[in-house]
């Protein structure tokens, strides 16, 4: 029997990912399609980014986490052609008996959302691929970074590692 890839796990050992505090996230679609978003412009102008159908719902799933999730904060994000880049803020818990929620139980929920909706909508089967990136914020420079990443992101889309031609 032919042997498996391991896949290397994406966590952070021995982390409580339900912490308070702020996580810069990477999402993206699976076998990199380009079926959130579009960049555009060219020229002077700055490049802009326009959701295509399964990113308005994606839009729409991210903003629906709050109501959902009362202690979590979505703080910046920006929806690109095959991948999300947001940041995260855990508060501490609301109360009552429920635990908080960590960043996994967020975005799962989001994903299966977001997935559930397109392939009701437009047929697509499989939206994201599995897991995601993260990388747990540590400073106020760090958040800064972070932030300044996800503005410039549509400016670097071409030269991006995930960018894929449509």
């Amino acid at each position: 029997m032919e042997d498996l890839a391991k896949r290397k796990p994406t966590r952070l050992k021995n982390f409580d990912y339900s912490t308070t505090g702020a996580y810069f996230l990477t999402i993206c679609t699976e076998n990199r399609k380009n079926l959130l978003s579009t960049v555009v412009g060219e020229g002077l102008a700055p490049p802009a980014v326009q959701l295509k159908p399964c990113g308005k719902i994606a839009e729409k799933q991210l903003s629906l986490l709050e109501q959902r999730y009362p202690n979590i904060a979505i703080d910046e994000y920006v929806i690109m052609p095959n991948h999300i880049h947001l940041i995260i803020i855990l508060r501490k818990g609301a109360g009552g008996a429920s635990p908080s929620p960590t960043v996994s139980d967020v975005i799962c929920t989001f994903k299966s959302l977001t997935s559930r909706i397109c392939k009701k909508e437009f047929g697509i089967e499989k939206i994201f691929q599995r897991s995601y990136m993260d990388h747990i914020i540590r400073d106020r420079d760090d958040y800064e970074t972070r932030v300044r990443y996800i503005y410039g992101n549509p400016m670097r889309w071409y030269y991006d590692e995930l960018y894929l031609e449509e």
